[in-house]
């Protein structure tokens, strides 16, 4: 499968100025500022296949959203490549936009005092869209997403999960072959979100190509093949949700309901990860040093308990080790 978007080296440095504190050091100040850089981006390089979805992860200010902004055009690099669809995203920016769409949770696309679909046919206009091929979109959308009596209401009346399910059909109006998703699930309720994901899926099965960046990371296992990490604005981590969980090595969650409370004597040499009560435990199991049924028969020998499970390690925790190191 060929690459859709090629990033090479690409880095973005901001300026900002020292300011001092006190009545001289802000006199100072109004007259010669002291530069200071702050590098957002540093280096980082990959490709995403097309026809896949792909999430970019990594704490507040740890440049994702620079990165994604770069990739969408709208911020231009201090340094580095981006290529997209065989075209540069700043250099192209009006034929480029023309096949892209983007959905922010945080920022809405649709205006306030009209009806959705009022706002869908001012992006007719824009995208100069057929009035066949409008009207072929739309209703595919609009039965996907189930909002045929939403979106003749005024967006100021539409519930968040509603509104945002007409923000991606306003975003996927013209059919663009890139969408850019930064946290499309913020705020919405457990139906709204799955209903949201259901159609991105079936968006990505008919060969859309999806870049994600969420702090959501449930969005992450139900959507996303493969997973981009940045932090400090490097690349930390590149590869599938399978690599990832493995990053840390083989270990596993094990939660136990105890006969009786946990003794120190019992729970010398053993990972205690979490105690929700006296007698529910959480134990960490490294799979790469016991088996699973050695790791179990040592805990019978030890201890006395009612229920177990055995899990994956959450992905949270994953992500917390990774944004540590």
């Amino acid at each position: 499968m060929s690459a859709i978007i090629e990033v090479e080296n690409l880095s973005k440095t901001y300026i900002t100025y020292r300011r001092g504190h006190g009545f001289k050091e802000t006199v100072k100040g109004l007259f010669r500022r002291e530069p200071v850089p702050v590098k957002a981006v540093d280096g980082v390089s990959f490709s995403i296949e097309e026809g896949s979805v792909c999430g970019i992860l990594g704490p507040n200010g740890a440049g994702k959203s620079t990165t994604i902004k770069m990739l969408c055009g709208a911020l231009y690099p201090t340094s580095g490549t981006i290529t997209a669809m065989g075209q540069n995203p700043f250099r192209d920016r009006r034929r480029y936009v023309s096949d892209i769409g983007a959905v922010f949770g945080q920022k809405s696309q649709l205006i306030w005092d009209i009806p959705p679909v009022d706002s869908f046919m001012m992006n007719k206009a824009i995208y100069g869209i057929s009035d066949a091929a409008y009207k072929e979109t739309l209703d595919d959308l609009v039965a996907r997403l189930s909002v045929a009596d939403v979106i003749h209401k005024p967006t100021r009346v539409l519930s968040l999960g509603e509104r945002m399910k007409c923000e991606f059909i306003m975003a996927m109006l013209h059919r663009p072959k890139l969408v850019f998703l930064d946290e499309p699930t913020i705020g919405l309720d457990v139906i709204a979100k799955a209903n949201i994901r259901d159609f991105i899926q079936g968006m990505h099965g008919r060969g859309t190509t999806f870049l994600l960046t969420t702090h959501d990371l449930e969005d992450v296992e139900r959507l996303a093949e493969r997973v981009i990490i940045i932090g400090g604005g490097k690349k930390v981590f590149d590869g599938s949700l399978a690599d990832l969980k493995h990053s840390l090595g083989e270990k596993k969650i094990v939660d136990l309901t105890l006969a009786r409370p946990l003794t120190d004597a019992q729970a010398a040499g053993l990972t205690v990860v979490e105690r929700k009560s006296e007698l529910e435990i959480t134990l960490e199991m490294d799979a790469a040093q016991t088996t699973p049924a050695e790791f179990l028969n040592m805990l019978s020998g030890r201890l006395e308990f009612t229920d177990i499970s055995v899990k994956e390690l959450p992905m949270e925790r994953v992500i917390t080790e990774i944004y540590t190191k």
